[in-house]
């Protein structure tokens, strides 16, 4: 939070200025673009009338275009034809996210963004937005999306931009990102273990112990396994990558120390 992830989307929409520099969407101004129906958004609230059913607030929102998608084609691709009669007051968070999603797809634009779309949404209504958000990506639509949900990034975003404190300190693919941090994590059955002969070992970087389970942060992880293999009781022994939540931290903590 506080990354700078709102505030970028709001220049892209034409919502709020940059300091320095401009902002250039498919060619155009952000007004200029929004105008000509080219993006469209989802944001976190707002923009819902609660009296109205599902059906009559998207038939509303096209009434304001002079060409748009037929109401019933983007009812389907948002996954809410079933619940198109019912009261938008009567709909969960997730169900209104659909529904803003819905209303965003009117205009067919080129570029749909997506500002922290599924806060406060619980993991079913996540697992069916985001079902509705790649179907429609999948006809070629370029989404960008903010998000603090690092697994949301890391297993729907074909590019990750990570922020910290409004600077870029990271740009690619998942896997680019991971690579960017050294290090494994081995996590074994064993109990009592001797923790400060683990330590010792070389390139390992932290130890835990959780129960009888131990993980061993470590650069040279296979070090770590062949000890644990022949040297103690160790079993059920698993050799996992950093995930992006750790290379994250990582990657803002270094931020930080060159600031």
């Amino acid at each position: 939070n506080g990354a700078g992830k709102t505030t970028t989307i709001d220049m892209v929409l034409g919502l709020s200025q940059p300091t320095t520099g401009k902002v250039s969407v498919l060619g155009l101004e952000p007004r200029q673009a929004i105008a000509r129906g080219l993006v469209s958004a989802v944001m976190q609230t707002g923009g819902l009338i609660k009296d109205l059913t599902v059906r009559e607030t998207v038939q509303y929102t096209a009434s304001l275009f002079a060409d748009t998608r037929p109401v019933a084609e983007v009812l389907e691709n948002a996954g809410i034809t079933g619940i198109a009669d019912r009261k938008v007051a009567k709909c969960s968070g997730g169900e209104q996210q659909r529904l803003r999603f819905a209303m965003a797809l009117l205009s067919d634009p080129a570029l749909l963004l997506l500002d922290e779309p599924t806060t406060g949404m619980d993991v079913e209504g996540r697992r069916t937005f985001w079902s509705a958000i790649r179907r429609d990506a999948a006809q070629g639509r370029t989404v960008l999306f903010a998000t603090h949900y690092l697994e949301e990034a890391d297993q729907f975003a074909d590019r990750i931009v990570l922020i910290s404190q409004g600077r870029i300190v990271a740009d690619g693919t998942g896997s680019e990102i991971r690579a960017l941090t050294a290090g494994r994590t081995v996590r074994a059955t064993l109990a009592d273990p001797d923790t400060e002969r683990l330590a010792a070992i070389g390139g390992v970087e932290a130890v835990e112990v959780r129960g009888e389970t131990v993980l061993v942060h470590a650069k040279d992880s296979d070090a770590v396994a062949h000890y644990l293999l022949t040297e103690t009781d160790a079993h059920d022994l698993e050799i996992t990558s950093k995930g992006l939540e750790d290379a994250f931290l990582s990657l803002t903590h270094l931020d930080e120390g060159e600031q």
